[in-house]
């Protein structure tokens, strides 16, 4: 029987907070209707906190449970989820975790009256249900203590060890008011640098915005709007290339909700209406691809797979009449065998349903930058209707779900987990954010950051045969970039499919592409008008503003010695001799070119400067 699987499906949950001293543990699960695989967390709003309790003693064990201990039943919920996930895992530094995050928590509160302690613990019961390991669940029970509490790193660090205290530094926000309007550029700049070490700080990032998107409701209505926005822009794509759609679905869709209300309820109305009649109206397709499966002798499960409500949206903005079962939901198949027996599989519905031609996509032989691996493919009905079929393993469907999460659960399974949660080499747009966020400052780092993780992908390829993925619009240019920051500044033109073209013509996917280069090119200022990509744009302005400090400073210089020739002075003697450099050093300059070009801008007077020389 076709099963419609609830992993994709619409609508976002509806519960209501634990009550302080209410009769539920905070942060117990309760049912979600239609929402992910993992457990749902209680809600536990942001909002004022009480005055902290300000002792701190943190245990160096767990102390035994008592029948009257209010830690054991309070944390019980995330016992069960993680030993179920995780047989093996530390109960008792979970309980150690959880009471040291309660006491330092103590006196705190969410918005909803609910005790903060509500929040971490929330968030460690998504990642339990993720099936994470012990030392992230305590990361995220404390990942608030070092923020919002006296509890300083170092202590953390000897009371819990390195590992917890890298977590729990990397999701921490710095202080305001010490960075003041670069605090959350350099905020979300250190939790890159700290994913590339460790991705467990992301995933527990994640989490974290999950809850409180769950529990924005209890934030003063005009800042839900702004904070939806900031965490589909900024968040959502971090779970979508992480690979993590469970945490992503449900993210864009309470977004969606906070962003536009009206709309969401209108798209969820329509998708509910349209999945009333999804097993009728999939059920002759599902039978025929049944039959084909079985000629062809492949065992795969088929389901029913809804879109969420903000891919819905996306896909048909208002127009929601009439909305059809075929576009609110698409089949899953899940093939009981190798790789090679998904193209079987694609084959057999291929048999099945007419296809429609250009729309098979494979993303077995070449997966997505974030790890995903599937066979995509759009047929006919036997109704008339198109939809998406999407064919693959078992053994992908887990990373199709859960990305990395699924890699660093099976590394810990194989007792390889420091190698899946390092910066993964097959996560290539990671390397790319590393390579240029160094060279942005604060200003331009969350322009850059958006631009990047927004950006679609496709997949050029160098006349070697390497794959080069670049986003959708990307340019000849930006492969040359792509290739080698020299080969883009050095780039004059392009071979694309065996013609020569522009270094302004869109590069599509699968093309070929060779970079034709001269030693004596350089980057113009026309470059910046079809250069797409963050890292390329990045090199080209400062390719330029290098070449304009070296012309500054050409300048500066010839009027120096212009000046000093009228008396008698040599610079070219003074450089010899460091005199230059000193009176550069002196004003304040590290470098004689930097004198030169203060020079030429003006910032530096000629009068002041010939003085100077003439002293020496």
């Amino acid at each position: 029987m076709t099963t419609l699987d609830p992993a994709n499906s619409t609508g976002t949950a509806s519960v209501a907070d634990a009550p302080p001293g209410g009769a539920a543990p905070p942060g117990a699960p309760v049912p979600a209707r239609g929402r992910s695989r993992f457990p749902p967390m209680r809600r536990a709003p942001t909002g004022p906190r009480a005055p902290r309790d300000p002792v701190r003693l943190p245990l160096r064990r767990a102390r035994p449970a008592l029948a009257s201990d209010p830690v054991r039943p309070a944390v019980a919920p995330l016992l069960a989820v993680h030993r179920s996930a995780c047989p093996g895992g530390d109960e008792a530094e979970l309980l150690r975790g959880y009471e040291v995050a309660e006491r330092l928590h103590r006196g705190q509160l969410r918005k909803s009256g609910a005790p903060y302690i509500t929040h971490p613990l929330a968030v460690a019961m998504i990642l339990a249900g993720m099936g994470m390991d012990t030392t992230t669940l305590v990361a995220a029970l404390l990942h608030d203590t070092v923020e919002d509490t006296p509890y300083t790193l170092g202590e953390l660090r000897a009371d819990f060890g390195e590992e917890v205290a890298v977590l729990v530094d990397g999701v921490t926000k710095l202080d305001g008011s010490r960075w003041g309007e670069r605090a959350e550029a350099e905020t979300f700049r250190k939790i890159v640098l700290a994913a590339a070490a460790d991705l467990r700080v992301l995933v527990i990032k994640l989490s974290d915005r999950l809850h409180n998107l769950r529990t924005l409701r209890y934030r003063p209505a005009h800042k839900r709007a702004p904070y939806a926005k900031a965490s589909q822009e900024l968040l959502v794509p971090f779970a979508e290339r992480l690979g993590i759609h469970v945490l992503k679905r449900e993210m864009d869709d309470l977004a969606f909700a906070a962003r536009a209300p009206e709309e969401h309820a209108a798209t969820g109305r329509a998708v509910r209406a349209a999945l009333r009649r999804a097993d009728a109206a999939f059920a002759p397709a599902v039978a025929r691809i049944r039959d084909a499966l079985a000629e062809h002798g492949v065992r795969a499960r088929v389901q029913i797979r809804p879109s969420h409500l903000y891919a819905v949206h996306e896909t048909f903005g208002g127009h929601l009449a009439g909305l059809r079962p075929c576009e609110a939901a698409r089949l899953l198949l899940l093939v009981d065998g190798e790789e090679r027996d998904c193209y079987i599989a694609l084959g057999a519905v291929h048999a099945a349903l007419h296809p429609v031609a250009g729309q098979v996509r494979d993303h077995i032989a070449m997966p997505k930058d974030n790890m995903y691996r599937s066979l995509h493919t759009r047929v006919i009905s036997p109704d008339g209707d198109p939809f998406d079929v999407i064919v693959r393993s078992e053994a992908m469907h887990p990373v199709a779900e859960y990305g990395i999460v699924a890699h660093i659960r099976q590394a810990r399974d194989d007792a390889a987990t420091a190698d899946a949660v390092a910066g993964r080499r097959d996560l290539a747009w990671l390397s790319r954010l590393l390579a240029w966020q160094s060279n942005a400052p604060s200003a331009d780092f969350l322009d850059g950051l958006r631009a990047d993780l927004a950006a679609g992908h496709l997949a050029a390829f160098a006349p070697d045969g390497r794959a080069v993925p670049l986003p959708e619009g990307a340019t000849a240019l930006d492969f040359a970039y792509a290739l080698d920051p020299g080969t883009g500044d050095r780039c004059i033109g392009a071979v694309v499919n065996g013609r020569l073209a522009p270094m302004s013509v869109q590069v599509r996917s699968g093309n070929v592409v060779e970079v034709l280069t001269d030693p004596a090119g350089s980057p113009s200022e026309d470059w910046l008008d079809f250069a797409v990509t963050v890292p390329a744009r990045m090199h080209i302005r400062r390719s330029l503003a290098l070449r304009r400090a070296e012309e500054a400073a050409d300048a500066g210089r010839r009027t120096l010695v212009r000046a000093l020739a009228q008396r008698r002075l040599d610079l070219l003697a003074a450089e010899a001799r460091g005199d230059s450099l000193a009176v550069a050093r002196d004003l304040g300059y590290g470098e004689i070119e930097q004198m030169y070009g203060a020079l030429a801008a003006g910032a530096l007077g000629l009068d002041d400067l010939v003085a100077r020389f003439t002293r020496l």
